[in-house]
């Protein structure tokens, strides 16, 4: 008998979408999703963040985190292991209590959201952590400036925020983000990469914009 996992088949449900039945195939057959249930993290995207502090060192003891687009908390649960000292995040999605996080459901995209998040923080961020993703339509040039819009409203906020030295992350798709957006931020930063996580499935788009080294928003 062959060792290897054996694949789930999926049979298609009377009323179920193929769209829906090939993304619980694809749920099923995955090992980061096994991996997240067998450590009880709520989602596999939280190899994604660990994946990318292997790789650069970003969490450390005692740091103040903001989490935009936290749900289900994957991120957040990262950052408790790592030891981070104060935890604030926001989804439009309910996230249910974790240790350590002060969670406010909002949309971020709220006027009022930023201003709520930094009462909530009570001071400056070490980093800014966004796994947003705006609903997408299926027309390409729209949904790239929605995705935009969302990463650049990040991108202000962190900037509001963060300490000198902190770091920002954020999701883009389709390329990485605009030349304009990271000709600004080479501006507020030392080093800006593009990364595209292991746990990032191969067939995605998305990557993560990683910013480090804060300048000061006088920079």
């Amino acid at each position: 008998m062959s060792r290897n996992k054996r694949k789930s088949n999926v049979k298609t449900a009377r009323g179920r979408k193929t769209s829906s039945t090939l993304w619980l195939k694809r749920q099923l057959n995955d090992p980061y999703v096994d991996k997240a249930q067998k450590l009880g993290y709520r989602s596999r995207a939280a190899f994604k963040l660990l994946e990318m502090d292997e790789k650069l060192g970003l969490l450390k003891p005692g740091m103040r985190v903001v989490d935009l687009g936290a749900a289900p908390g994957g991120w957040c649960q990262v950052a408790e292991e790592k030891g981070c000292g104060k935890i604030v995040a926001i989804d439009l999605l309910a996230v249910d209590d974790l240790p350590g996080v002060d969670f406010i459901q909002m949309d971020f995209m709220d006027n009022d959201a930023p201003e709520k998040l930094k009462a909530m923080l009570g001071g400056p961020a070490d980093i800014v952590l966004s796994d947003m993703a705006p609903n997408t339509i299926g027309h390409k040039q729209t949904d790239h400036l929605r995705i935009m819009a969302v990463v650049e409203a990040a991108y202000y906020f962190a900037i509001e925020v963060l300490e000198p030295g902190g770091a920002f992350i954020a999701k883009v798709f389709q390329g990485g983000a605009q030349n304009t957006l990271i000709a600004e931020m080479n501006q507020s930063f030392d080093k800006i990469r593009h990364i595209k996580p292991p746990a990032s499935r191969k067939d995605s788009s998305e990557q993560y914009l990683v910013a480090t080294g804060f300048k000061g928003i006088n920079s």
